[in-house]
């Protein structure tokens, strides 16, 4: 049994107090409490989801437009967000601009109408969406059948494989942010320091985006569209994400990297839309999804795989407002820590009588 300073022997709870210091308890509780909130927040966004407000175009004759999207928007628990359109042409344009996600085309001519679906946003968006309007039309005497205007390529099964991709991205930017701040401490020393590391970071970004882009393209055939789009895609996601997690420990140390866990993993990925895109999640899910870097990167890395750029708008400020909040975040705590310490510095000493 171990022996105290003056020889004598430790009891149980002095030999775990040393053990275990009140740094690393309170750590490990933090990490519990992760946990926690892991196991919490993934059940939660998709134990059981359920379409709401799937954003459904309407396109029937113009005496019966308005009734066929009051009936379906009347539907119990609101699946469908139904709107009406004019043409099929316009529905497939909509479609294509992610402003709709999929479109009832009504033949009264026959009792068989056509649904314009898109799988390349989400195969399980597409089949929530087949079922629902299926059992609408069936109660109404017709049948549907199903055409998918944008599917999704052969080697992206259930269009998940932008998701991973914008996983591995996320995971590499703030494990990289992590390794440049405990490197030489958890916080910078000073602004060239926080300088240095965000330009290190940039470097590491443009690598791991040209690095994912590659794989998931011309490697794995796993995703289609631009190579070079995706390239960017993937370095301003690194660099957003690495950035905020510089910032988060330049603010709180080590515990830091425990808060871009919580945003990023435990509360980014399951809201991101990529087993269950945002109708199909629970309302707060839903809600902070496209605002977090995850659900933003998945939807930006599926419009430029399957839908030629479009509605990249909004993700892409998303990314780059986390990205540019991250830097400045950075330097300003630094700049600030360096202003005290030469304020420290110059203080004058009062003497001892």
């Amino acid at each position: 049994m171990a022996t105290t300073d003056d020889g004598t022997r430790m009891t149980f709870l002095q030999e775990v107090r040393s053990a275990v210091t009140t740094r690393a308890a309170l750590l490990v509780t933090g990490v519990l409490g992760l946990m926690v909130a892991f196991i919490t927040s993934y059940a939660g966004a998709f134990h059981a989801p359920k379409p709401t407000d799937i954003a459904l175009g309407v396109v029937a004759p113009a005496q019966a437009r308005g009734a066929l999207v009051a009936k379906l928007d009347g539907l119990p628990g609101s699946p469908l967000d139904p709107r009406a359109l004019p043409s099929r042409e316009v529905a497939l344009q909509q479609l294509r601009d992610r402003k709709i996600d999929a479109a009832l085309v009504v033949d009264p001519r026959s009792t068989t109408d056509r649904l314009l679906v898109a799988s390349g946003g989400g195969a399980a968006l597409s089949q929530a969406t087949e079922a629902v309007v299926t059992a609408a039309d069936r109660a109404e005497g017709r049948t549907v059948r199903t055409e998918d205007v944008r599917p999704v390529a052969d080697g992206d099964s259930r269009s998940l494989s932008s998701f991973y991709l914008v996983v591995g991205w996320c995971v590499g930017g703030y494990l990289c942010a992590a390794i440049l701040a405990i490197s030489a401490g958890a916080r910078p020393a000073n602004t060239a320091r926080a300088v240095i590391r965000l330009g290190a970071l940039a470097v590491y970004s443009l690598l791991a985006g040209l690095a994912g882009a590659v794989v998931i393209g011309p490697v794995l055939n796993a995703l289609p569209g631009s190579l070079f789009g995706l390239w960017g895609l993937g370095a301003l996601i690194v660099f957003a994400v690495g950035a905020t997690t510089l910032a988060f420990q330049t603010l709180l140390g080590v515990i830091g990297i425990g808060l871009a866990i919580l945003v990023i993993v435990v509360f980014g990925n399951p809201s991101a839309g990529g087993a269950y895109p945002y109708p199909l999640l629970p309302p707060f899910w839903r809600a902070i999804g496209p605002a977090l870097p995850p659900g933003a990167g998945t939807w930006a890395s599926r419009s430029i795989a399957y839908f030629g750029g479009n509605g990249l708008t909004s993700s892409l400020l998303v990314l780059a407002a986390w990205a540019v909040g991250g830097v400045l975040l950075s330097v300003v705590l630094a700049a600030l820590r360096d202003r005290d310490r030469r304020n420290n510095t110059l203080a004058p000493v009062t003497p001892r009588a």
